[in-house]
Order: C-alpha cells, then sequence, then structure tokens
C-alpha cells in the first residue's frame, strides 16, 4: 500500500509547528521510518501505538482516532507480547497484501484467504476464543491449527489466540535491541541528557537497525525519557527509573 511519500523533516516540521489531529497522516509519518528492505519488504510497516503519544500529547484523542480507523476497517491493532502496552499498529491494506504474498503456492493459503474476508469486515478484536472461531467463523480444529502455523495467528492461552503478524519476531527482536541501545546513548551522555537533534545525527551501532527517529519516537512515547524543550531545541533526559 502506497502512503504519502513526504520526507521524514517535513512531516515532522508538520506536526511541531501546527500540531494537526491528523492521526492517519502521523501514522503514515511514521510509517516512512519503518525499515522495510531489512525485512525484504516480507513485513507490513509496523508503527507502535505509543510512538504517536510522542507527536500528539492527548493521549485520549490519540486512542479514539485509533479507534475509528480500526472501526472503519482502515487499521488492524496487534498485541505484539513483549510487554502487556506494546501495541502494533498496522494499515488493513497493507496486512493482507504482505499475508497473501507470504501465503503464495503454500497449501495454507486458501484457509488464510478465508481468514482474512471474514477478519477483515472490520476487525477491532485482539484475540479470538475457540467458541468465535469455531461457530461464528466456522473454521474447524484443522483449520485453526493452519492458521497459527501459517502466523496470522498465536496462542494466548488454552481457549484463545493473539491476531498476529507472520514473522515478526524478528521485528520485535530488531524493536527492543534498538531500544536499550538508544535508551543507552542518553544515559550514556552528560547529566543522563541529550538534544534530541544531536541524538538523531548519532552514528548508529550495529545493535540499531531501525531509523534513530523510530526509536525515539518509541523511548519519547513509552516515557522512558522526558522531551524537555530548550532554547537549543528538544532535550532528552533518562527516567529516573
Amino acid at each position: 500500500m502506497e502512503h504519502r511519500s513526504l520526507e521524514p523533516s517535513v512531516m515532522e516540521m508538520i506536526f511541531t509547528f501546527k500540531g494537526p489531529t491528523d492521526i492517519r497522516a502521523t501514522l503514515e509519518y511514521l510509517m516512512t521510518l519503518f525499515p522495510r528492505k531489512l525485512f525484504n519488504d516480507s513485513l507490513p510497516q509496523i508503527v507502535m501505538k505509543h510512538q504517536l503519544y510522542s507527536i500528539h500529547n492527548d493521549k485520549t484523542l490519540v486512542d479514539k482516532e485509533l479507534n475509528k480507523l480500526r472501526e472503519r476497517g482502515e487499521l488492524l491493532m496487534f498485541q505484539l507480547g513483549f510487554d502487556t502496552d506494546a501495541f502494533g499498529l498496522v494499515f488493513t491494506a497493507d496486512y493482507k497484501a504482505k499475508v497473501l504474498a507470504g501465503e503464495d503456492g503454500r497449501p495454507t493459503r486458501a484457509t488464510v484467504e478465508r481468514f482474512l474476508e471474514k477478519l477483515l469486515s472490520p476487525c477491532t478484536e485482539l484475540s479470538f476464543s475457540k467458541d468465535k472461531m469455531l461457530k461464528e467463523f466456522l473454521f474447524t480444529d484443522s483449520e485453526i491449527t493452519q492458521l497459527v502455523k501459517s502466523g496470522v495467528l498465536t496462542v494466548r492461552d488454552a481457549g484463545s489466540w493473539w491476531l498476529s503478524i507472520p514473522n515478526s519476531g524478528k521485528f520485535t527482536k530488531y524493536f527492543i535491541q534498538g531500544r536499550k541501545a538508544v535508551l543507552g546513548m542518553v544515559k550514556k551522555s552528560k547529566y543522563s541528557e541529550v538534544l534530541k537533534a544531536e541524538l538523531e545525527e548519532r552514528r548508529t551501532t550495529s545493535h540499531v537497525k531501525f531509523h534513530m527517529k523510530y526509536h525515539i519516537h518509541d523511548i519519547v512515547g513509552a516515557e522512558l525519557v522526558q522531551s524537555i524543550p530548550t532554547t537549543s531545541g528538544t532535550l532528552l533526559r533518562c527516567v529516573e527509573s
């Protein structure tokens, strides 16, 4: 799915000076920072819900607008498993395209296609009970096993499954690794604080595989650092743990 291809810096200026409440535009900007090539373009572009909080201070407004996009069937949300508050956001069309591309030539394709048809009309749930899968979606036990095998579902507990993004394990690994490395850079700076503009320009280590701005939106939105306006620009300061 093609999104607006404004330069990240231009998009940032729009948000900094105009502060729009267009959550879709914010999502599209954050998705320009997603490293598609790193995953051979096999993953949909993933944005973490809390990254939007780094741009919009009103969390209630963000959540409300995200819910509208989900209710309209434009957006899907996923529990990514490494943290109870870690929710990934993906545009529905992008998710469908990547899942089906990954299913090419596989025996599970027909089952996955049927699941997507039922799921994407529209889906506001993060998980599905066995009852719903069998009685409402009309899948057999063996078809549910196929869906788990294909990666669109992962086991939540004995009687339910999370909706999931196939092959997203590598994304989660690199995301956590990068977060730790970028936080480490802030902590090692004098007084455990650094100007945001300076951090954006830092040379990254092999532990940081994503765009530095992607990680900065993460640590600010997750409140792992404080974002303090100064005359020299935004200062990022480590939160005392």
